[in-house]
């Protein structure tokens, strides 16, 4: 039985004041409309309507059960409407995850000017070098790099891609000299970073002669975020793959420099990821769709600008 749809023919028949009204009223035949009827009854145990040939009245329970009918259908009424207004209008609480560097430097901005444009929505930003996993934890975004996803059953959109660059100190290169290419980083200090999409025993770079890679031995700092890494290199470490939104600021101050200008880290590509394509959230629909217009302009934008820094 359906009972909530049956409270909508009990409540429509006291209103019409009639089975056949009822009926009338909701495109369907009068049988049906008292069969509905009957039904509540004999599930509640319980006499609803007094019914004549003439007329029909509400019993006491009929009066009682009437005024919840009309509550509860209500609040039914008002969540359904609300939930179709969340796939149409862009409001509420919208959860996002996103590494902490490309975060910090992408992410933070892109939400300003998201929210100037959908100021219903409030979002909820962690940052973690972590890939979450978003039923459990409850995020409806996650944005991340890497090379390849692995089969998740969620939906992914590609927002763009991102490389890192070998940067080291002015003090350090005068003490230890210029690496020229790859191969050279053997006579270097290497710091590493350790992430999820950062092996910690090998760095890979793309550069005139296809991929190379290079294994690294003991390090003397590890660290799993960029920005504590850029401090380390600044302060003359050694040198280090860092990433270009998070070296970009120092190479324009010279507290870094940009080693073998050929050779940048392998590409790692910028995901949206979320649980399903079906019946989406407009916040989240909204959101990715902004993201996918606005992060591949401004990952080009700083992927341009590092050029000038070149060191040969």
């Amino acid at each position: 039985m359906d009972t909530l749809q049956n409270m909508r023919v009990f409540v429509r028949v006291v209103e019409a004041g009639s089975f056949t009204g009822a009926a009338q009223h909701l495109n369907t035949t009068t049988a049906y409309a008292s069969r509905a009827v009957s039904d509540l009854e004999a599930h509640l145990r319980t006499r609803l309507l007094n019914r004549t040939t003439r007329r029909i009245a509400l019993t006491e329970a009929g009066e009682r059960y009437l005024q919840r009918c009309e509550q509860i259908l209500a609040y039914v009424d008002q969540a359904e409407a609300e939930a179709s207004d969340a796939h149409a209008r862009p409001s509420g609480k919208l959860k996002v995850h996103a590494m902490t560097s490309f975060g910090q430097h992408y992410v933070v901005p892109a939400v300003g000017r998201y929210q100037q444009r959908y100021p219903d929505v409030q979002i909820e930003l962690t940052l973690a070098q972590r890939m979450p996993d978003l039923l459990d934890e409850g995020f409806d975004v996650s944005l991340t790099l890497a090379t390849n996803l692995p089969d998740s059953g969620l939906v992914s959109q590609r927002l763009g891609s991102a490389f890192s660059i070998a940067c080291a100190s002015p003090a350090y290169l005068e003490r230890r000299g210029v690496p020229q290419t790859p191969a050279d980083l053997a006579q270097h200090v290497c710091l590493q970073m350790v992430t999820p999409v950062n092996p910690p025993d090998k760095w890979t770079f793309d550069g005139p002669n296809g991929e190379e890679v290079v294994s690294l031995g003991a390090a003397t700092f590890q660290v799993n975020v960029a920005e504590a890494m850029v401090v380390a290199v600044a302060q003359g470490m050694g040198v280090a793959l860092i990433p270009i939104y998070s070296a970009i600021s120092r190479l324009r101050s010279g507290e870094l420099l940009w080693l073998m200008p050929g050779y940048t880290s392998q590409q790692m590509n910028l995901y949206a990821l979320y649980p399903s394509r079906q019946y989406l959230d407009a916040k989240i629909r909204t959101w990715v769709e902004f993201l996918r217009d606005e992060l591949p302009s401004t990952l080009a934008a700083d992927q341009e600008e590092l050029r000038q820094f070149a060191r040969t």
